[in-house]
């Protein structure tokens, strides 16, 4: 008696079909993660920029110590225009340099906005931006929850 015994010459179409799906799925994490690293890569550049942005302005502040109490009220929104770099400004001067140089760096950041408020002896400089991109604007520093903006802020005491 002779048994007819088949042996099994390579695969079947839904062996096929359950590696391409399990092969599938793995790529398709693959792409998320990449998609979720590249968003965190960005939100790291803006922090570091409003970092960058908000200490420069703290340097600017201490470079004119003399008039520090005329810096609160400034805010990246107005227009400023002073240029003390074709020539010479006294310290007033400089404060609206100082605030046109900064409105210019704010703007590096998506829907960037730079605010300082305080008093005499002490300033707060604030620097937002849409880390999310979902386009929101105002001046919110996570105090307002209908403003969809992150902050950064810098506290300079005189």
């Amino acid at each position: 008696m002779r048994l007819n015994r088949h042996r099994q010459q390579g695969l079947t179409l839904v062996e096929s079909m359950i590696a391409l799906l399990v092969v599938s799925i793995g790529l398709l994490g693959i792409a998320a993660l990449q998609v979720t690293a590249m968003k965190q890569n960005s939100s790291a550049l803006h922090h570091s920029q409003a970092v960058w942005v908000g200490y420069n302005m703290a340097d600017r502040i201490r470079a004119n110590i003399a008039q520090f109490a005329n810096y609160p009220g400034i805010d990246t929104n107005t227009g400023y225009s002073q240029d003390c770099t074709s020539g010479p400004c006294n310290s007033v001067q400089l404060v609206t340099a100082d605030a046109a140089d900064w409105t210019a760096e704010v703007q590096n950041l998506p829907a960037g906005r730079g605010i300082i408020t305080g008093n005499a002896n002490q300033l707060t400089i604030a620097v937002m931006w849409d880390d999310e991109g979902t386009g929101a604007a105002g001046t919110g520093c996570g105090n307002d929850p209908q403003v969809d903006l992150t902050c950064y802020t810098v506290t300079l005491v005189r």
